[in-house]
């Protein structure tokens, strides 16, 4: 399967869900960072309150939104930096915000960029992993993600015991969009936003293999 056939002609939610248990990798500097995405957000366009995208909203800022699917979105909030990956055809600005990855390679590394930062709060966020690979920038935002140091596996998935469902993080709006379950991620994994620790289940929720 290619990015395009992945991230295009089926919801955005699916898309959301499938992202889960596959590898996220950065190359920086020849080294290659990255882990097992766990925690994903689905934004769903103009009609979406919490999307960037709502009413039709366009500029430079969000342009990546309006991209094809497979494209990627990197935006900043003040010093921070965010990963997206647009989902549907151009000019349907749908896309999926990668939340958080367990950490697997070049954790050495990430572990300096963060400033030692260690365990689950390495990269139990969007703006933490993004500063665990390095990034600094939104050089590599409008991008196809082929053509860019950060790549998605494909080809292999780990299994997973049972993907959760709840609001998005930081919607405050006094409307539906706040409360639905567009956030997924994998029930029990520690490096979850805001997981609990009685709630951290044996193998971080995955299924355990021979």
């Amino acid at each position: 399967m290619n990015y395009q056939n992945f991230f295009q002609n089926r919801p955005t939610t699916e898309i959301a869900q499938d992202l889960l248990g596959r590898t996220l990798t950065y190359e920086n500097n020849g080294e290659i960072l990255g882990g097992l995405i766990v925690e994903t957000e689905a934004y769903l366009g103009p009609k979406d309150y919490a999307a960037h995208s709502y009413n039709g909203r366009r500029s430079p800022a969000n342009e990546g939104l309006y991209c094809p699917g497979g494209y990627l979105y990197i935006y900043a909030q003040r010093q921070y930096f965010f990963f997206d990956i647009a989902t549907q055809e151009k000019d349907n600005p749908e896309g999926v915000l990668i939340r958080a990855i367990e950490p697997t390679l070049g954790i050495k590394t990430m572990i300096k960029n963060r400033s030692g930062k260690t365990g689950f709060l390495l990269t139990n966020g969007p703006a933490k992993m993004m500063q665990a690979f390095g990034v600094t920038s939104r050089k590599w935002d409008l991008h196809p993600i082929e053509k860019t140091p950060f790549s998605v596996d494909l080809t292999t998935k780990k299994a997973i015991k049972e993907i959760a469902s709840g609001p998005r993080i930081g919607v405050r709006q006094d409307n539906d969009w706040s409360k639905r379950p567009l956030r997924f991620y994998v029930a029990g994994n520690p490096y979850v936003s805001d997981m609990k620790k009685k709630n951290i289940q044996e193998n971080n929720g995955w299924v355990l293999t021979k």
